[in-house]
């Protein structure tokens, strides 16, 4: 079994540390305080650590599990970053959501401080986190993934090698793009839905019966019929960076990004209401309020 440490231990990262653990790998994981509570974590067996280098240390594997480049860039390189002390032979494995060019960068970093790298950004939810059942779009050579299998396997139930290094989290942008789209074209026609006096039940019967059936209606529905906002805990400025990302990609690359665009504002909007932290299924809230003139009432400081 490996010696794995793990930096991110947020929703998803919780789920991938406790299945090493489960499956028997040894983990080291960083004490930060945008941390999950670690009790459970602590309980199977995994020990905290102070800083990137001191989880990097002796490691096999580096996890990453943070919100984007920024971060992923800082706990590589800062002084006590996992550079300085990573053992030659190891491998990061980056399952944060993060621009291409960035990785290709730091997986050159890596490479000189003889490590390897794999890109290997994550679908699927928090419950599928938490249960083991991940899916991952992974980046990078063929040999350094399948010696990372049984690391991988421990918390994803499909693995699919996309290509080289940047690739999966190209992939994962592309589908970001989709899947967020999906869901705030969903939470604004339930917000005209509802001014217009449309029961959500109904909304979504017809959606179902004809071509808006889709997974971003099943996870959608479960705030607009009953209020859940925790069914998806995805935030609107997790989702409006993924956009971001996805934006200076199509930039990058010269491809169309004009309906981007129109869903990259609509997700701005409602950060720049300071609802940043609500869930992506409450954009339909928002724009309903939004719409009628108001700042909803509940995000009020």
């Amino acid at each position: 079994m490996a010696q794995v440490g793990l930096i991110g231990l947020g929703h998803m990262g919780h789920g991938i540390a406790r299945n090493l653990l489960i499956k028997g790998h040894r983990l080291v994981f960083l004490d930060h305080p945008g941390n999950r509570p670690a009790g459970e974590i602590l309980s199977l067996g995994g020990r905290p650590a102070l800083s990137p280098a001191a989880v990097a240390g002796g490691a096999d594997a580096v996890i990453l599990c943070v919100t984007g480049s920024p971060q992923v860039e800082a706990v590589l390189t800062a002084p006590d970053g996992v550079l300085s002390s990573l053992a030659t032979g190891a491998t990061v494995i980056d399952c944060s959501t993060s621009l291409p060019h960035s990785t290709q960068r730091m997986a050159v970093l890596v490479a000189e401080a003889g490590g390897h790298y794999l890109d290997a950004p994550m679908t699927r939810t928090a419950q599928a986190a938490h249960e083991g059942r991940l899916n991952l779009l992974v980046g990078g050579e063929a040999g350094v993934l399948a010696a990372m299998r049984p690391v991988l396997d421990a918390f994803a139930e499909a693995v699919t090698h996309v290509g080289p290094i940047g690739a999966g989290h190209r992939m994962k942008l592309l589908h970001n793009y989709v899947s967020v789209g999906f869901l705030t074209i969903l939470a604004e026609a339930a917000a005209q839905a509802r001014e217009a006096g449309i029961a959500p039940g109904d909304l979504i019967a017809v959606l179902r019966a004809g071509g808006g059936a889709s997974v971003a209606l099943d996870r959608i529905e479960p705030f607009l019929t009953r209020g859940d906002r925790q069914a998806m805990p995805f935030s609107i400025a997790n989702a409006a960076k993924d956009l971001d990302y996805y934006v200076q990609m199509a930039t990058e690359a010269g491809a169309a990004r004009m309906a981007a665009d129109g869903l990259r504002q609509a997700l701005a909007h409602a950060v720049a209401l300071g609802v940043g932290d609500a869930t992506l299924p409450e954009l339909a809230e928002i724009l309903h309020e939004a719409f009628a003139g108001a700042r909803p009432a509940r995000f009020d400081p």
